[in-house]
């Protein structure tokens, strides 16, 4: 042994990146992403009589994101997101809390502010969603967020999945994603088809909620799939003392080929308007002409980043995907006049890396509102950027 050899030893702790830590008791890593948008438009008499539009750009979302593991004998890791959100202007904590593993229970509990789990497209990260925003009936009727605690669970053998979750608003209270005082949220999927390696798989799902609404007073309202325009659609606020939500959800992917539909209905208690049933839904069809596969998530029912096969920056193409969505939005029930809106959105994504990429969105639009039907074609440009 030559002299000082006992004495080269790995540090107890070592930074494994520039952004990442990893010691004797914990594990750390910084991430950060932006997205930031251009949109116009171009409409019709009635469109502009319903809302005037005209050219705006702006960032949509900024977030701040810290993640590791807790190093127990059992697994544990945790995570803190700090965002700004463009479409309501505030800074609001987004995913925080911690993440326990129970193998008895074939999976985890989450313990902290999460989204419900309702909805596979709510439940995908809005940095790598097909489209720039989720359909209109699923951002009125699911909050993007909730306080409380969710078991999330995988049976490999059935190929079976289930996220159920209780939620309150004790913490949250004066935030504008905190619609209800309390609920119960459930989504339950089915993977008849699920082959390793990018191969075919199938997603059948369905989802339910109970709520009660935040001081017994609900409003269902949603942008037209554009952050930047004002809310198209928007029952008012009434009188409510429950919500029932349903959902189905139906996905299927062969290689780089992705289709999927998913439909909601929400029933209200509010007999002084008629307890009026909204309902909505979308159907999208993605290819990725550049041979790459989305990866799907077991543990939480959805898929993820779309990862170039030959980035931009290595000198390949990137990855291209094509889409086309169609979305529908019926907010009149009982005695509400909330208004119809559906839209047309084919467009293409660019993933130059991992990190970086950029949208280009043509929408056609219609919406029946204010005793007219108006036409709005959306024009619309996204850089996203995230760590």
């Amino acid at each position: 042994m030559e002299a000082g050899e006992a004495e080269v030893q790995d540090p107890k702790r070592k930074l494994v990146d520039w952004n990442e830590y990893e010691g004797p008791l914990f594990t750390f890593r910084f991430g950060g992403a932006i997205l930031y948008e251009f949109a116009n438009y171009a409409q019709d008499a009635n469109s502009r009589q319903q809302f005037p539009l005209s050219y705006g750009s702006g960032v949509r979302d900024a977030r701040f994101l810290f993640k590791g593991r807790l190093k127990f004998k059992r697994e544990v890791t945790y995570t803190v997101g700090l965002m700004y959100d463009g479409a309501s202007d505030e800074f609001l904590f987004r995913e925080t809390g911690v993440m326990i593993a129970v193998p008895r229970l074939l999976g985890y509990f989450f313990v902290g502010r999460t989204k419900e789990g309702f909805s596979l497209m709510k439940v995908m990260s809005g940095y790598s969603v097909w489209t720039p925003e989720r359909s209109t009936i699923n951002d009125a009727t699911i909050p993007i967020l909730a306080d409380g605690i969710k078991w999330l669970g995988y049976a490999p053998k059935a190929h079976f999945l289930w996220n159920i979750g209780f939620y309150g608003d004790w913490i949250s209270e004066d935030a504008s994603f905190a619609t209800a005082d309390r609920q119960v949220s459930g989504r339950f999927a089915w993977l008849p088809v699920i082959e390793n390696d990018g191969g075919s798989l199938v997603h059948l799902g369905v989802s339910a909620r109970l709520s009660k609404p935040d001081n017994d007073s609900a409003r269902l309202r949603s942008r037209p799939e554009a952050y930047l325009a004002p809310f198209f659609i928007d029952t008012g606020s009434f009188d409510a003392t429950a919500t029932k939500s349903i959902q189905g959800e139906a996905y299927y992917r062969p290689g780089p080929w992705l289709f999927g539909t998913e439909y909601f209905a929400q029933g209200l208690d509010a007999p002084q308007d008629g307890n009026p049933l909204f309902h909505g839904g979308e159907a999208l069809v993605a290819w990725l002409m550049t041979g790459e596969t989305r990866p799907y998530n077991t543990r939480g029912g959805f898929f993820g980043f779309v990862s170039p096969n030959q980035p931009v920056f290595a000198g390949g193409p990137g990855a291209w995907e094509l889409v086309a969505r169609v979305s529908y939005s019926d907010l009149n029930g009982g005695t509400r006049t909330g208004g119809t809106f559906w839209r047309f959105t084919p467009m293409a994504n660019w993933y130059l890396s991992d990190q970086l990429r950029l949208e280009f969105t043509y929408g056609y639009g219609s919406l029946n509102r204010f005793g007219l039907v108006g036409k709005t074609q959306f024009f619309q440009m996204r850089v996203q950027f995230k760590l």
